[in-house]
């Protein structure tokens, strides 16, 4: 696989770091001059850590819902540079815990209102760009998750059951023939696929630095380049000085670990993805995806892909390994064996792309808690809130805790704030070596599962004997 990463030069970008981050950061058209670093003390009524979506999101309905309110955002890089920046641009109802996870903690009715809330989220992020005339490039499409395989197949009419169960119809989550299936994407080797409506393509970096930008315009400070050292009731301290609030919000995802007393609270895993230069009408027609609907397959390693708007194909996935310690480290982001496979995997998905130039590959961590479920939450006697874990549902969960965030600060007790999700403390990850073995493990294993399976032609054995180590 070759990667061309050659673009001609952008204006007012003092800094080339920021547009080799990914796709997305090269092609939003914005001014990547950091906004001014803290400098000295300062006293607000909410200050966030983190300029990611759920930062973002909790800063924008905050100052919606009440424009006296002094918020102070902090970012350690700029505004949408981790994985609100550089993910595969889904925007989904899916949450990381299942139904039946949610209704564990809080029964039935419960999780169907979380995934009742869910599937909401998807169109609210649409009509909050729209609002602030953000044009990100969404396209609500859907998902299609293709069947290649007998054993795929059968996961893929399970899954259609249980949602049944639950009292999801055919407007939530449909099975489709083969007929069907190919109708909306040509993948070799499809047998049938499930298709659900609640899923729009996005370019998540053009959200990000158009959300930042509509915050500011409601009086909201960002400062960027300040690298959060620690957070205390009341107090987040910097290198360049100390904001005090009497709410103080985490929202710092793949990067938790690296704050004082959170170094087992989420991992950071890391997920690569690939772009294909834009690609010609025949090559389109042969694909499908002809309403821009995001797509996967049903194998065990998890992969992701969209159309965008300028028809090219952005394909990502799991399987780069976790590293020990929760080590972040920007050379972690390119990993040329895993960009390798990903190209493989896309022209066997699609073998009309075999020799299309890939223009670029890029990753990043995403936030994993040891029960794989999302939370969101405020303690009230320390001030101290939080949202994340979202195991790369992200783009449309942060807006969820942007909104209930929001609520909590403010007091108020609505539908929102009663979700399981809210309050949820996920356990502590186990410490090193068990953290590595165990967590890489499990990645090996989904791939082994997969193999097996083209093998077996049946469920993966592998599959099943590692579930529990994986959430």
């Amino acid at each position: 696989m070759g990667c061309a990463l050659s673009r001609a030069p952008a204006p007012h970008r003092p800094d080339p770091h920021w547009e080799r981050l990914s796709l997305w950061h090269d092609t939003v058209r914005t001014d990547w001059s950091p906004r001014p670093a803290l400098d000295g003390d300062t006293a607000a009524d909410v200050a966030i850590v983190g300029a990611g979506f759920t930062g973002l999101w909790t800063a924008y309905y905050l100052a919606e819902a009440d424009p006296a309110l002094r918020i102070v955002v902090l970012e350690a890089e700029t505004a949408g540079f981790g994985a609100s920046g550089r993910n595969g641009g889904w925007c989904s109802a899916l949450f990381p815990a299942s139904l039946p996870t949610l209704a564990a903690l809080a029964g039935r009715d419960a999780a169907t209102a979380q995934h009742r809330a869910m599937r909401e989220t998807v169109d609210e992020v649409a009509r909050a760009a729209l609002a602030e005339g953000i044009d990100a490039d969404i396209a609500k499409g859907g998902t299609v998750v293709l069947a290649r395989s007998r054993a795929q197949w059968r996961r893929a009419r399970a899954e259609v059951a249980a949602a049944r169960e639950w009292g999801r119809g055919e407007d939530d989550l449909r099975l489709l023939d083969r007929a069907e299936a190919t109708a909306a994407l040509r993948g070799s080797r499809t047998v049938g696929a499930t298709y659900t409506p609640d899923c729009a393509a996005v370019h998540p970096a053009k959200l990000a630095r158009g959300l930042a930008d509509a915050v500011e315009r409601r009086g909201v400070t960002i400062h960027e380049r300040t690298r959060v050292e620690a957070i205390e009731p009341g107090h987040v301290a910097t290198g360049t000085g100390v904001v005090r609030a009497r709410t103080v919000v985490r929202a710092t995802e793949g990067y938790t670990a690296a704050l004082p007393g959170h170094s087992r609270s989420v991992i950071p895993v890391y997920s690569l993805v690939i772009a294909t230069e834009p690609l010609s009408t025949s090559t389109w027609d042969e694909i499908g995806l002809g309403r821009r609907e995001t797509f996967s397959d049903h194998r065990h390693l998890i992969v992701y892909g969209q159309r965008t708007a300028d028809d090219r194909l952005v394909f990502g996935g799991r399987g780069a390994p976790y590293h020990l310690g929760s080590r972040i480290r920007p050379e972690y982001d390119h990993d040329e064996q895993v960009f390798a496979r990903l190209y493989a995997t896309l022209v066997d998905l699609f073998p009309v792309l075999a020799g299309t130039r890939v223009t670029h590959a890029w990753g990043g961590p995403l936030g994993i808690p040891r029960d794989w479920c999302a939370s969101v939450g405020l303690d009230r006697e320390t001030g101290l809130a939080w949202a994340g874990g979202y195991v790369g549902d992200g783009v449309s969960t942060t807006n969820l805790a942007g909104r209930t965030l929001r609520d909590l600060v403010l007091g108020r007790d609505t539908e929102l704030t009663r979700l399981p999700w809210v309050g949820h403390r996920s356990p502590a990850w186990e410490r090193e070596p068990l953290r590595w073995l165990g967590v890489n493990v499990g990645l090996r294993a989904m791939t082994l599962a997969d193999a097996e399976e083209r093998v077996t032609r049946l469920p993966s054995l592998a599959a099943r004997a590692v579930a529990p180590l994986l959430g």
